[in-house]
């Protein structure tokens, strides 16, 4: 909050057009310098972080194809409500029909491999089990030779029907993939909503989304029934925001209706963005506000504004905001703290008694739209100078200062 606070009268300073001699220096005898005063009061603050951004649906999905073809069926166009599962576009699946057979007839003749090397196997299985029966009977009906043979070819067909057993598994494996490639040449609708972009026309060629996002990209389906508004944040401000704080968003294309809306989600990290020639960097961080009820007809990418309420005080003492100024304060000595202790500088406002002002240091809480909550150094009905701000920001301690209802913000503090 502090932070907050000097940024904005550091703010203020640099807008103030410095010239001639200032009106301090000048008092006119005892006539003193001409001011605005007024009386400490109580007001009703409200404290908010306002920033800019775009309406975005809470949901979108982008719709791409992960196969290279042309397009031959486009029956939807860009503004079309969808439902889950309808036909959003075609890509000519010629290519892939052929494929998908040729994977068919790989498999057709891997399976009757297979079977032919099933039935060779069984057939050395019976030959081995004969010459073993026969050995077993009679050692001199079957040498050891021709075990030896009957043992080996059994061996050798049995792998090779094993071999055969996996490339019919290899082939139903290319069919399925085919099949999943000629699948993906038909593109369904994954929600019920609303084509908000479509970046393709019937009879062009739809590339593979791994070639690029931008490229790959065929359209866009928005759910539209949650709208909610994203707005970057500066560094300084979003440390205040909670989720579940109050929002009032403007959208440029309704300029006649306020909107209300709640924050949702704060981003966790920051959205760095080089400043234009400088090597400074703004430090942003994305803030996500939900729309309660948002207007029918809202479009994504609108512009839009919301004022996010942080904090409110009701009836609490405050000062105008252009009061609060800095300067250079030495606190009052006291056993702890020598005569000799240096000066630093403090927030506070000047306070006019009899005629003379007189620097008091004070501490602010939150910031309203005019006024800075009071929290300590004043009290109700003290007379402070509350203008213009080029007196203010030149005045000194001590300085005789007279009221003038004609000491507004524009001029410098001198009749």
């Amino acid at each position: 909050m502090a932070s907050r606070r000097k940024k904005i009268i550091i703010g203020a300073i640099a807008v103030v057009v410095v010239g001639g001699v200032v009106a301090s220096q000048a008092r006119g005898g005892d006539r003193g310098i001409a001011v605005r005063i007024e009386e400490v009061e109580s007001h009703d603050l409200v404290a908010i972080v306002t920033a800019s951004g775009r309406i975005e649906p809470q949901l979108s999905v982008d719709i791409a194809s992960d196969i290279t073809g042309r397009i031959i069926n486009l029956p939807v166009d860009e503004g079309d409500f969808v439902k889950r599962g309808q036909l959003l576009l075609t890509i000519d699946p010629t290519q892939f029909e052929a494929a998908m057979q040729r994977a068919e007839a790989l498999l057709s003749a891997a399976k009757a491999s297979e079977l032919q090397a099933i039935v060779n196997r069984n057939q050395a299985r019976r030959q081995l089990d004969r010459s073993l029966a026969l050995r077993a009977t009679d050692s001199n009906m079957v040498t050891e030779v021709e075990l030896e043979i009957a043992q080996t070819n059994y061996d050798v067909a049995a792998a090779i029907a094993e071999a055969q057993s996996h490339q019919v598994a290899q082939s139903e494996a290319s069919l399925r993939e085919a099949q999943e490639q000629l699948a993906k040449t038909t593109l369904l609708a994954p929600m019920d909503g609303k084509i908000t972009r479509l970046a393709v026309e019937e009879g062009e060629v739809a590339l593979a989304s791994t070639f690029s996002r931008e490229t790959g990209l065929l359209m866009t389906v928005s759910d539209l029934s949650v709208i909610q508004v994203n707005v970057r944040v500066d560094e300084t401000d979003v440390v205040r925001l909670t989720t579940g704080d109050s929002a009032e968003i403007t959208i440029d294309a309704f300029p006649d209706t306020t909107f209300s809306g709640r924050v949702t989600k704060i981003s966790q990290s920051a959205i760095r963005v080089t400043a234009g020639g400088s090597g400074d960097r703004a430090v942003d961080y994305e803030v996500e506000i939900t729309l309660d009820n948002p207007p029918p007809g809202v479009l994504p990418d609108l512009s839009a504004t919301a004022k996010v309420v942080t904090d409110t005080r009701l009836d609490a003492m405050s000062i105008p905001i252009i009061a609060l100024t800095v300067r250079e304060h030495q606190p009052i000595s006291t056993e702890d703290m020598p005569r000799d202790t240096a000066k630093t500088e403090m927030e506070g406002v000047f306070v006019v008694l009899d005629g003379i002002a007189y620097f008091r240091p004070v501490k602010v809480g939150i910031a309203g739209e005019e006024h800075f909550e009071v929290i300590e150094g004043l009290a109700l009905g003290d007379s402070i100078v509350a203008g213009p701000y080029q007196t203010i920001r030149d005045l000194s301690d001590s300085s005789a200062v007279r009221a003038t209802a004609d000491a507004d913000d524009g001029n410098n503090g001198r009749e």
